[in-house]
């Protein structure tokens, strides 16, 4: 027997009796899906913003720092299966669906006229105490997940977190933005100089962070920055 035919015999055996469950349905999942059933994938609410010029994205930031693109994967709400799933990257370590949901993006990505122009993918960073904690930055599982499907490098070497925030939840706009004041730094300048570079994160609330990691970027001021997050906060 080939060790391919071993290979997927213990794989079958495995799923038989630990089967991979769907995360919006909890049904087993065929061999072909992955993190989602065909059902359950079809139902998450994406925004189509890749296609969209002036998107909520775009608007949300506009005018706070330069950029070149910015847009959302999918509408992130309360209780939706969005927030479901990177409720369970963040805090349940359920690391595949990072990846699951940045290669979709890429897909989405790869439609776009201007994806050909970028350089690398550079994912928000957590500091790195809350990352010791955690394992590892659910942005940066994102950032692969893209980079796998558009072939362009992900990089967490050239920004870091270097003030260890509080949590925004309760803060407004305003108090977010000073929260994040001076949180980021860039290393390795002249390695970026005359990139563009995508800042990539999870969710897209007030901006705040995006805008904090940009200026940090644009200490090099040749770089060109667009925006890639995966949800953006709708009520």
């Amino acid at each position: 027997m080939s060790s391919r035919f071993l290979k997927d015999l213990r794989q079958g055996m495995v799923h038989l009796f630990y089967p991979r469950l769907c995360e919006g349905c909890s049904k087993p999942l065929v061999a072909t899906e992955q993190v989602l059933c065909i059902g359950c994938a079809l139902q998450l609410p994406e925004t189509g913003y890749h296609n969209i010029e002036n998107n909520e994205t775009v608007l949300r930031l506009a005018g706070r720092v330069p950029f070149d693109h910015a847009t959302s994967f999918a509408y992130f709400t309360n209780d939706g299966l969005l927030q479901h799933l990177l409720h369970g990257l963040k805090y349940k370590g359920k690391q595949e669906n990072g990846s699951y949901l940045g290669q979709r993006f890429g897909r989405s990505l790869k439609e776009t006229s201007w994806i050909s122009t970028v350089d690398m993918i550079i994912p928000v960073p957590l500091h790195p105490a809350k990352q010791a904690k955690r394992g590892f930055n659910q942005s940066m599982l994102v950032a692969e997940g893209i980079s796998d499907v558009l072939g362009i490098a992900a990089s967490d070497k050239f920004l870091s977190r270097i003030r260890d925030t509080k949590s925004q939840v309760s803060m407004t706009r305003p108090e977010r933005v000073a929260n994040m004041k001076d949180a980021f730094k860039i290393y390795d300048k002249e390695a970026l100089a005359g990139k563009h570079i995508i800042l990539c994160d999870d969710v897209l609330t007030s901006g705040a962070t995006i805008e904090a990691c940009a200026h940090a970027l644009l200490a090099e001021k040749s770089i060109k920055i667009s925006v890639a997050t995966i949800g953006i906060a709708i009520s």
